[in-house]
């Protein structure tokens, strides 16, 4: 470590991680007020990391030229047309400083070296060497760090999948220890529910790993699930804040004790659900794994699951999907499945939502269940399917009522009320 990196530590500089999203460095201006943000916090003493996405649009636009030359591309060449979105962002921020007057050097996923497997479009970390981000900080430099993109130990370029830049920036600063994860965004923080749906939405201060993966997982659009589950496994204190002012956003730590008092934190709903039902299949030991194996093989994820037995050892197995993968779906249950359901008794139906309601007060309140459906009972609001957990409760209802209920949902549980 050099004499100058000592004297930094000795008065307690920090080491933040600062991920900045497309809408954030959407233009040349927005890169220009970024790069002015991340010298202001290296100029108070701290160690500077910034993880930059591709520029607003341009991954739609890179991957839709792909198209234009073939309907199904292959997903290593589609990486390598993709990650070049970073590429562009990275340079032009690390320029972006330079003209402010600070040090920057741009390093993409393979020169930091952000080891990936090679499942291409959707690429998972297992490891990174942080020598090369190290060295840079020791240089005086802020680190420009290519978000989304990675390398497998074939050398391939790899892409962590939409909204990878939150699972990069995370899983950076858990490697490298870091005091703080930024995430900025073109929101303030996490709300308890969606402010587009309802207006006295209230920004959330402080909130658990466990109640962020809930609500990334059913439909919150703030954080990438996979970020949430690095920040938890490694205990990297996420700030989510707007890139467009000052304003303090929110954090996402460890369960607090004074979380408990909160019954519910928020509400979400997932769009573009479906519904297969299995009518009268044998209700017999591992019948189950028979129909979901196909189904996994496929990279297709169930969620909801309901199994009714009816009479004469039959029963009707029932589960959610996402709406893309129905017909995919069903065509797998018809052939690899025929001998334990005909393809008449293979029901779909579209058009779904499913809303939620999160909180860790849950674990220590009971009736919350009960309250759930009075208030949706009160809209005539039909509940076709349930799914707990000790921190959430989702119900699986009509699309044309998940607005509906997210509006009743918030106000029912009083979450627009100042904490």
């Amino acid at each position: 470590m050099t004499a100058a990196r000592r004297q930094w530590k000795l008065r307690r500089a920090l080491l933040i991680v600062q991920k900045y999203g497309g809408t954030s460095v959407g233009t040349i201006e927005r890169i220009r007020a970024v790069a002015r943000r991340c010298l202001a916090t290296q100029r108070q003493g701290h160690d500077v990391v910034v993880i930059v996405s591709a520029m607003s649009g341009e991954t739609n636009r890179l991957l839709g030229l792909a198209k234009q030359i073939s309907e199904l591309p292959d997903e290593r060449e589609l990486d390598v047309i993709a990650a070049t979105g970073e590429q562009v962002s990275v340079g032009l921020m690390a320029l972006a400083i330079q003209a402010e007057g600070g040090r920057a050097v741009s390093l993409l996923g393979h020169q930091v070296r952000i080891l990936t497997d090679s499942a291409f479009a959707r690429a998972r970390i297992k490891d990174i060497d942080g020598r090369a981000i190290a060295e840079a900080l020791d240089d005086g430099k802020i680190a420009v760090i290519a978000g989304f993109q990675g390398v497998d130990a074939q050398g391939n370029i790899t892409t962590l999948g939409r909204g990878g830049s939150d699972t990069s920036g995370v899983a950076v600063a858990a490697a490298l220890k870091a005091d703080v994860c930024e995430i900025y965004t073109d929101v303030d923080g996490v709300y308890t529910a969606d402010p587009n749906l309802v207006p006295n939405a209230r920004k959330v201060n402080r909130i658990s790993f466990e109640e962020m993966l809930e609500l990334a997982s059913l439909g919150a659009k703030v954080l990438q699930i996979r970020s949430v589950e690095f920040g938890m496994k490694f205990s990297v204190p996420i700030h989510v804040r707007s890139s467009f002012n000052d304003n303090e956003g929110t954090w996402v730590v460890p369960e607090e004790k004074a979380m408990e008092s909160v019954l519910v934190s928020g509400v979400t709903a997932t769009k573009d659900e479906a519904k297969i039902t299995m009518h009268g299949i044998s209700d017999q030991a591992g019948i189950q794994a028979m129909v979901f194996r196909p189904l996994a093989s496929a990279g297709i994820v169930v969620d909801v699951i309901v199994q009714a037995y009816v009479e004469g050892g039959r029963t009707n197995l029932t589960f959610t999907l996402p709406s893309a993968d129905l017909a995919r779906a069903r065509d797998l249950l018809v052939k690899q499945c025929g001998h334990l359901c005909s393809a008449d008794n293979i029901k779909a139906e579209t058009n779904l939502s499913k809303v939620s309601v999160v909180g860790v007060g849950m674990r220590s309140h009971a009736g919350v269940a009960l309250k759930m459906f009075e208030i949706l009972a009160r809209e005539n609001i039909a509940v076709q399917l349930i799914s707990t957990s000790e921190i959430k409760i989702s119900c699986v209802i009509d699309a044309k009522y998940a607005e509906l209920a997210v509006r009743t949902l918030h106000d029912g549980f009083e979450l627009g009320k100042p904490v």
